[in-house]
């Protein structure tokens, strides 16, 4: 009972934080887990790039074995995968599901889909031109591209829009596991997709999780963000 007391106001902060309720609740504790969590990792990732470490013998080795396993039928599947996740596509359909939104008047969720799309893109770039990584050098290339290669732009394109999707679809289901496919799904489309800029020799191994972990923290501070002030409003 004095420890209750004692701790009271402490008690109550930590209740608030895992409440469901309010604007400032479980979902920005949540928020931030994800967004340290995909910091730590993508820091790593960028560190182990810098000191050489045995990842970049990995991405090496990977790249070229993907490059010997090419044959006809797989290069088209892979570029047909790897589409969905290209600049064409994915700003198509970002610019979609924004004119959306704007028809239909939900300001906030037109919001979130500006700062995730237009503000992911431009971290992108930012990043590609901090690290200067070049891209694969293989004999007999499949795709050759002058820009630079970390983080991968498809696979942080992916991991953006379809996670983004994920969470606005999973926001209208009452089904668990309904809410647990829809994630799944876009976890397997943006893996997909990251597998397939391997085979095609456009990037390592590390450029693929760089990305997905940049696009995590990325999506993970919007959709955040954008959730304490739709919270906030409708209190």
């Amino acid at each position: 009972m004095n420890f209750a007391k004692r701790f009271e106001r402490q008690i109550r902060f930590l209740q608030n934080r895992l409440s469901p309720e309010g604007y400032a609740g479980l979902h920005l504790t949540v928020g931030v887990f994800v967004v340290l969590i995909a910091g730590w990792a993508f820091g790593e990732i960028g560190e182990d790039l810098a000191s050489g470490d045995p990842l970049v013998r990995v991405d090496q080795q990977l790249a070229a074995w993907f490059h010997e396993q090419a044959t006809p039928a797989m290069i088209h599947f892979a570029k047909t995968i790897t589409f969905f996740g290209s600049v064409a596509w994915v700003g198509v359909s970002s610019v979609c599901l924004l004119l959306f939104f704007i028809s239909r008047r939900a300001w906030l969720n037109s919001l979130l889909v500006a700062l995730t799309m237009g503000g992911g893109s431009a971290l992108n770039i930012l990043l590609k031109h901090f690290f200067h990584r070049q891209r694969p050098v293989l004999e007999n290339p499949l795709v050759t591209l002058s820009s630079y290669g970390f983080p991968s732009g498809h696979t942080m394109g992916a991991t953006l829009f379809y996670g983004l999707l994920a969470l606005l679809i999973a926001a209208l289901l009452k089904s668990r596991a309904a809410r647990v496919l829809c994630f799944f799904t876009a976890a397997l489309i943006t893996l997909l997709v990251g597998l397939t800029r391997i085979y095609l020799g456009a990037h390592y191994l590390s450029d693929i999780l760089g990305a997905i972990a940049a696009g995590v923290l990325w999506l993970a501070v919007c959709w955040t963000a954008v959730e304490i002030l739709r919270r906030r409003r409708a209190l």
